[in-house]
């Protein structure tokens, strides 16, 4: 019986979506920024990045952890001059991590060595391709199954 194209993609998906393959990626994309930014702490870094400012609950949800595991690793981060916290302008009891200029610089380190690679690795495809390539998985990421439809 021959797959679909659904299926297909759902597999292959399946293979970038593991928490393994994930780590891999996280510790190449750290390695030598410091002791405190590893596969562990990066998802942290990285969704303050795309989230600015966030309580560690609103932040934990955003990367797929509890706010306790949030709240140790943020501890590591803050030790290291990564992030900062800071109070919440709209609840006085309430904190907010965010990142520091260093996180930032740690972050753009990152984003720079991940598109480094993925260029390397479509440097054998023909360039029409890599350009089809991105525009639809830009339309499948914006349109497909894991689009906000807020």
């Amino acid at each position: 019986m021959k797959h679909s194209t659904g299926h297909d993609i759902a597999d292959a998906l399946g293979l970038l979506l593991r928490r393994s393959t994930r780590a891999r990626l996280y510790t190449r994309l750290t390695e030598g920024l410091g002791e405190a930014v590893d596969d562990l702490t990066y998802p942290v870094l990285s969704g303050l990045a795309r989230t600015g400012p966030s309580s560690a609950a609103d932040l934990g949800r955003e990367i797929g952890l509890d706010r306790t595991t949030v709240t140790r690793r943020a501890d590591r981060l803050e030790r290291a001059g990564l992030l900062q916290r800071q109070p919440d302008p709209t609840d006085g009891r309430a904190t907010l991590l965010a990142l520091t200029r260093n996180g930032h610089a740690v972050i753009s380190a990152t984003r720079k060595r991940l598109a480094a690679g993925i260029e390397d690795s479509l440097a054998t495809w023909p360039p029409a391709d890599a350009q089809t390539f991105a525009r639809l998985l830009r339309r499948f990421v914006d349109q497909g199954p894991f689009a906000d439809h807020d």
